[in-house]
């Protein structure tokens, strides 16, 4: 089904004088999803913040309906979180490791997940192994394997890099993971809502992301997906009232399913605006927006390509709708400040944000503009146009 995308555009009223490929970072919100997010600060203001959360009870319920849907999952497998790093953060400090037990990751991992690797290695004696990239320069799934012994407890990865429009082989990985019975934690931040995230085939137990990316809800909102079959397994690393009962003096029982994560105060506009969002995009269709956005991309690289002194950075054998180049003559964060100086943005990428990945031992900073199914072939011309002065 293709997407029509003068209605896309219509409910995104910035198009009219922004071109906005900075949705890697944060998307812009369609008119429906912010109206929701108005209408319930105004109900708050207007009855109060309790009441307003009682009147919006039906649709804060559908956030785990509508996340199942889009995951492929239970809703009981479903926790609203803070926000994407949060969310992480609950799942890795959760699970059962101990001293000598083994890490596998890939160096395009995420600076937040790897600050947590060496904090629990300094507290655990955990050991962290870097698996290396294969041709494409994605996670090499053989060597992987090969890397697994008695001591592997973990294999966890993310399934794009903030860094690249690298797409790792996520249910490749998952096979493996499956085969051996080892954890796999999933960081799909900058995943979900640009293609489809089938949690069922990729066989992961855990899978956490954001609101504000490409499924373009509100800032401050996030998710978590934990499997049935390894809830017990986990211990929260914190718990309230929302999250846990407590039972006498002595005891208390964790609250059911992944709820258990959850905390008993967050943004409830946020969380309503997260579930039209997620509502909106489900709606477009994920296959949809999938192609839409590979599309649009691909048609970036190619013309970015065509540009004198510009080299396009993105490595992966499959690429998604984050496009990296650098400009030979004009330094990432300059030229970032020039393109917002004509009504355009993108984002720059630095080492800070992935010490391992070896594409900052060529060049240091990267600019990164990212697609959505919202933007138009126009305005690739217009911005490689601008880009090329």
């Amino acid at each position: 089904m293709s997407i029509d995308l003068a209605a896309v555009r219509a409910d995104t009223p910035a198009c009219k004088n922004l071109l906005h490929f900075n949705n890697a970072g944060a998307s812009l919100t369609p008119q429906p999803v912010y109206d929701t997010v108005i209408a319930h600060l105004d109900l708050e203001r207007r009855i109060g913040a309790y009441e307003a959360e009682e009147a919006a009870s039906e649709t804060l319920e559908d956030f785990y309906d509508a996340m199942a849907e889009m995951l492929s999952c239970h809703r009981d497998e479903i926790a609203y979180i803070e926000n994407a790093t949060r969310a992480w953060d609950m799942a890795f400090y959760s699970l059962p490791l101990e001293a000598g037990d083994q890490i596998l990751t890939h160096s395009s991992e995420y600076a937040s997940n790897y600050l947590a690797y060496l904090q629990q290695a300094r507290r655990r004696g955990l050991k962290i192994d870097v698996v290396p990239s294969d041709r494409y320069g994605q996670i090499d799934v053989a060597a992987l394997e090969s890397m697994i012994n008695e001591h592997t407890r973990l294999i966890s990865i993310n399934h794009v890099p903030t860094q690249s429009g690298l797409v790792n082989p996520a249910e490749k990985v998952g096979e493996i993971a499956s085969k051996h019975g080892i954890f796999y934690l999933l960081d799909a931040c900058q995943a979900v809502g640009q293609m489809p995230v089938d949690v069922s085939r990729i066989k992961c137990d855990l899978l956490t992301g954001t609101g504000r990316k490409f499924l373009r809800g509100p800032r401050g909102t996030g998710f978590l997906y934990v499997r049935r079959s390894i809830l017990d397994q986990l211990d929260p690393p914190f718990i309230d009232l929302r999250a846990g009962n407590w039972i006498d003096q002595d005891s208390f029982e964790f609250a059911p399913g992944a709820k258990r994560f959850e905390n008993w105060e967050s943004y409830v506009a946020g969380r309503v605006g997260l579930t039209h969002a997620v509502r909106y995009a489900l709606d477009i269709g994920l296959d949809s927006i999938q192609s839409r956005v590979v599309e649009l991309a691909e048609r970036l690289r190619t013309r970015l390509a065509q540009i004198k002194g510009i080299t396009v950075r993105d490595p992966g054998e499959h690429k998604c709708g984050i496009v990296t180049f650098h400009k030979q003559d004009e330094e990432a964060f300059k030229l970032a400040a020039r393109l917002r100086a004509s009504q355009i943005n993108i984002s720059v990428t630095t080492p800070a944000s992935a010490r391992l990945d070896s594409q900052f031992s060529v060049q240091r900073d990267i600019a990164r503009a990212s697609v959505h199914y919202f933007n138009s072939e126009e305005e690739v011309e217009r911005f490689c146009e601008i880009l090329g002065r």
